[in-house]
């Protein structure tokens, strides 16, 4: 596939991915200054996703805004992840018993994947985005996904995760091994200012696959907060999955309606 190819694709997503965090209509003008797209390619992607019914054109206001088609396009995969609710039921407890910022995280290849978070209510805060990768390395949560692996599969992944990774960011296989020996003994992961100086992250297992893989739901925060608070938000972290009642047995899919 030609590299110009490959630009339009990424751009065509970045636009949808735009109007999603702006949830409002916007000019063509607007749209290619906020992702610093030449007006004449940022015309050509807007007519392009018109076309093919993703986009929509008022066209006395000069403004544009998806279509109900771009929902259809991944409403199905909700379901597919989550449907019984019971992963959102644990996310929402925890999030009313601490109000941090709560995820579920998944590995995809070497990476770890954020599929669905709740934004925390504390005036200090993070900001998470659905969606976001990062190596699994590189996370509390991908600790304790790469804990679930035997031993020769972290070797694996931490080598492939370090050549993805900034060199000053690289983890020694030995560092990593001890962190995942502590997480097994405890039955819990917990990182400091990783990713995020200032942040402290909490982790647990879900007792159910997403998708076959192991899944991790875990709360972020201002480190501070989560030291003064450990064992509420560890204690809320156990009591979520316990009271969930996620059966072992089967994939857990969600409804993301929150």
């Amino acid at each position: 596939m030609q590299s110009s190819q490959v630009k339009s694709a990424m751009r065509a997503l970045e636009i949808l991915e735009y109007f999603r965090r702006v949830q409002q209509q916007r000019s063509m003008s607007e749209i290619a200054a906020d992702l610093h797209y030449p007006q004449s390619s940022a015309t050509v992607l807007l007519k392009t996703l018109i076309n093919l019914g993703y986009l929509n054109f008022d066209r006395r206001q000069r403004v544009y805004f998806p279509t109900p088609k771009v929902t259809a396009l991944g409403d199905w995969i909700p379901r597919k992840l989550f449907g019984t609710g019971q992963i959102l039921e644990a996310m929402r407890d925890v999030h009313a018993a601490t109000g941090e910022g709560v995820f579920v995280g998944v590995a995809n290849d070497v990476y770890l994947q954020y599929i669905k978070t709740l934004e925390s209510i504390h005036a200090l805060r993070f900001h998470l985005d659905e969606g976001t990768i990062r190596p699994l390395t590189q996370s509390g949560a991908g600790w304790l996904l790469l804990s679930t692996l035997s031993d020769d599969k972290i070797d694996n992944i931490v080598r492939r995760a370090n050549i993805a990774t900034p060199t000053n960011q690289r983890v020694k296989l030995s560092v990593m091994m001890e962190r995942v020996t502590q997480i097994r003994e405890q039955g819990y992961a917990v990182a400091e200012d990783i990713p995020i100086l200032g942040g402290r992250t909490l982790c647990v297992l879900l007792p159910a696959t997403v998708q076959g893989q192991p899944a991790a739901l875990c709360i972020g925060g201002v480190a501070e907060r989560f030291r003064q608070n450990h064992d509420r938000y560890l204690n809320a972290l156990q009591a979520a999955v316990r009271s969930a009642r996620i059966p072992d047995s089967f994939d857990v899919p969600v409804n993301i309606d929150i």
